[in-house]
């Protein structure tokens, strides 16, 4: 990797966000943190997923860490965001209002098909996918909630088309119980560590780093993830891989 540029493929929500910019430092890290017309909401947010402390010269992204990956790479950086168009309508109007009056000129947002993202060959440095993984494996036919399937490990292998070499993918998700792979992923919206491990690495990803920043051992896993009671408090695994 170029030790003066590098390219971040992040999640927003269901999305993939690119980016290429200049490696920031902590203090331009802390700098994106204060800036001003940051959502009240984002501030608070702040103290759960500590977006600061993660992997070096890396954010996660949601709107909330695209946000602030914005604001890191700068003029010089652009961010594409990704989504399919259940995540489009599901994250509406936040998605809506954080990209209105043309806030972010380096933010470019695409509403695609995850099966066939179109993602260039060779094209990434990194890979980020916060807290979405799990909903690759989502089967859900009602038509009040729709979500269209996905083919977990065609989307996997487009991704390992589109990184570089030896380009790095980090993954953070909810965690489910040990032996329960990818089972509640669509009830809990949870998927086990150890399965991940073995899906990515059949699709030419290595464990290179782990983090137990966001672990909490008091967590059952046992509820569903993004609503209370377990909103906020959900143990969750964060892996660096490396294409191999």
């Amino acid at each position: 990797m170029n030790p003066h540029k590098f390219t971040i493929a992040a999640s927003l929500l269901c999305a993939v966000s690119l980016l290429v910019a200049l490696p920031a430092t902590a203090d331009e890290y802390d700098a994106a943190l204060k800036a001003a017309g940051r959502p009240a909401a984002d501030s608070a947010r702040d103290s759960l997923d500590h977006p600061a402390n993660r992997v070096p010269n890396q954010l996660l992204g949601d709107g909330y860490y695209s946000e602030l990956l914005s604001y890191i790479v700068g003029p010089k950086g652009q961010v594409l965001l990704i989504n399919n168009l259940a995540f489009d309508n599901w994250s509406q109007p936040d998605l809506k209002n954080r990209l209105t009056g043309n806030r972010f000129a380096n933010v470019t947002h695409e509403t695609v098909d995850l099966n066939d993202m179109k993602l260039p060959a060779a094209s990434l440095d990194a890979v980020l996918l916060v807290k979405v993984y799990h909903d690759l494996y989502w089967v859900n036919t009602s038509p009040k909630n729709p979500w269209p399937k996905i083919d977990a490990g065609g989307v996997l292998d487009q991704l390992s088309r589109a990184l570089k070499p030896g380009g790095v993918l980090l993954l953070i998700d909810h965690s489910a119980k040990a032996g329960h792979g990818k089972a509640d992923a669509g009830e809990l919206h949870r998927i086990e560590e150890a399965f991940a491990v073995k899906d990515f690495a059949s699709h030419g990803f290595n464990v290179v780093a782990k983090s137990d920043l966001l672990r909490r051992p008091d967590d059952a896993r046992d509820l569903i993830s993004y609503k209370g009671p377990a909103l906020g408090k959900t143990d969750r695994f964060v892996l660096v891989f490396r294409k191999t």
